[in-house]
């Protein structure tokens, strides 16, 4: 099977049959494009079905090699074991070459959350007197409210909020919707934006559902989203490096510092596994114990 038939089959598949998101699909393609280019510079030239486990343990290092992170490594084969998983099913090939390919170890990383105090600095920093500076409000306070992904953000729909339930309805990853509720003071912040700013934007037809607009009256992007993060951070004087996902991992750890059930957390997120969640229980192992050597008085050393 030659290697272009072989991607578009898989699009289909992702599309139909997984119901993935084209985001997701583009993604899984991107990294299906590296395996293909090393295929076709090996001499000779190998087609999907010829490929062993030698040949893949081989790109591993290829991409190594290229400077790519263990993280980024691991999305990449995870990729590489779902195509020979839909050519095996296909019967194209008759044994599955990653069975025992192994994947790097990538580690579980602590992200960056902000304090309460940090927060509540950066929603200080907002110039309310400034146009659009409702709308900037409104962004933290969601994004901080509900732990939205920036891109859930900016697909955010007016027709979806159901204030009256204390609700948004999130489509997330993979077109998955969600119920997310949604806290009095993010209420307020979108309600004074939508009847003191957005009325009087010129809204655009193909934006006339998407709650946060740009000051054309278009889709806001997720750069502008990036942007206004690191701003309002610099203005209020935090020194971390934060970006919109902050927000959401601030959101995580507060509810787990307060004693949030981790299954409702997982809900409130998205995520598919209980595993990805689980990251915001180690990082509060982390702040509480940083705490303890910090102010216990038999922390210190002797």
């Amino acid at each position: 099977m030659e290697w272009q038939q072989a991607l578009v089959d898989l699009r289909v598949h992702l599309k139909l049959e997984r119901s993935l998101s084209d985001r997701t699909v583009e993604a899984y393609l991107r990294d299906l494009g590296k395996l293909r280019t090393f295929a076709e510079e090996h001499s000779p030239a190998l087609k999907p079905e010829a490929m062993t486990l030698e040949d893949l343990q081989a790109f591993t290092t290829w991409v190594s090699k290229q400077g790519l992170g263990a993280t980024s490594q691991a999305r990449l084969l995870s990729a590489v074991r779902g195509f020979y998983r839909s050519l095996r099913r296909e019967k194209v090939v008759t044994t599955d070459p990653t069975e025992l390919l192994e994947s790097p170890r990538t580690g579980r990383y602590l992200p960056t959350f902000l304090s309460v105090a940090e927060i509540d600095a950066i929603v200080a920093a907002i110039d309310m007197s400034r146009k659009l500076g409702h709308r900037d409000r409104a962004i933290i306070e969601t994004l901080y409210g509900c732990g939205l992904r920036v891109s859930e953000l900016c697909d955010l729909q007016v027709s979806r909020l159901h204030f009256s339930e204390g609700f948004i309805r999130v489509v997330g990853k993979g077109d998955k919707e969600r119920l997310v509720p949604i806290g009095p003071e993010a209420m307020k912040q979108i309600e004074r934006y939508r009847n003191e700013e957005r009325v009087h934007l010129p809204v655009q037809t193909k934006a006339a559902d998407i709650l946060f607009l740009n000051a054309r009256g278009g889709r806001l992007s997720r750069v502008s989203v990036f942007n206004l993060s690191k701003k309002l951070a610099a203005l209020a004087g935090v020194k971390k490096i934060i970006s919109p996902h902050t927000f959401r991992h601030s959101f995580a750890t507060h509810l787990v510092e307060g004693g949030a059930d981790l299954r409702a957390v997982q809900e409130m997120l998205g995520h598919a596994s209980i595993t990805t969640t689980e990251i915001y229980t180690h990082l509060d192992r982390e702040y509480l114990r940083s705490n303890i050597m910090r102010f216990h008085p038999r922390a210190g050393s002797r």
